[in-house]
């Protein structure tokens, strides 16, 4: 920085002042972020979450409520997130005739299969996540079901779009590790057409915006 000197007469002494040349003044940088991580909050009126159960005889599928969730993403790339389901909204849609619609939901409800009552909401935490490229992971993270917690893996993909982030993936579920065992090959004999296989699938659409 160059500067200018000038000499003043004050009441018979000599004064040296300095003064800064603003022509040769050099700007400061403003520091950049060292990070982009951002936090989208899940809009549960867009999010939703598909079931399908088989058994033997055929299958059934229906829906359950996201009521909160985030993701958290780093230079639009996923790095963690969250979401919470409400068991008690779970629903039926393969079925038309109402009274049979109503008795499978009240089953399902029921301690044979989610007990909502006990347990009305449903977790998952993500724990870890592989980066594949183009939107695409494996993603690790901790499932709990009726007040239990076990380690699931799943393919899952994330887009941004502006503000907006959706995630999307299917995740499969061995029923039996959440003490759910009603009508198991592996657990009751002799169950025949009757046997609901273990495994389900949950369909999960998760749109969130930017914070």
């Amino acid at each position: 920085m160059r500067r200018l000197a000038t000499l003043f007469f004050i009441g018979g002494a000599t004064v040296l002042m300095s003064f800064a040349n603003p022509a040769t003044e050099k700007p400061v940088k403003a520091a950049k972020h060292a990070t982009a991580r951002a936090v989208y909050q899940v809009d549960n009126q867009q999010s939703k979450l598909t079931w399908t159960a088989k058994k033997v005889t055929g299958q059934h599928t229906g829906n359950i409520g996201v009521t909160e969730g985030a993701l958290e993403l780093d230079k639009n790339v996923l790095k963690g997130g969250s979401f919470t389901l409400d068991t008690r909204s779970i629903t039926v849609t393969d079925i038309t005739n109402p009274d049979a619609n109503g008795k499978l939901t009240g089953h399902l409800k029921s301690d044979d299969f989610f007990s909502v009552e006990k347990h009305p909401t449903a977790t998952f935490v993500i724990t870890s996540v592989g980066a594949k490229g183009n939107g695409s992971y494996d993603v690790n993270g901790k499932l709990t079901i009726k007040g239990i917690t076990n380690s699931i893996t799943f393919p899952a993909e994330v887009t941004v779009a502006g503000n907006k982030a959706t995630a999307k993936a299917t995740i499969k579920v061995d029923r039996t590790k959440y003490d759910i065992k009603y009508r198991s090959s592996n657990f009751f004999e002799n169950l025949g057409d009757k046997a609901i296989h273990d495994e389900f699938t949950i369909d999960v659409v998760l749109v969130a915006n930017a914070k």
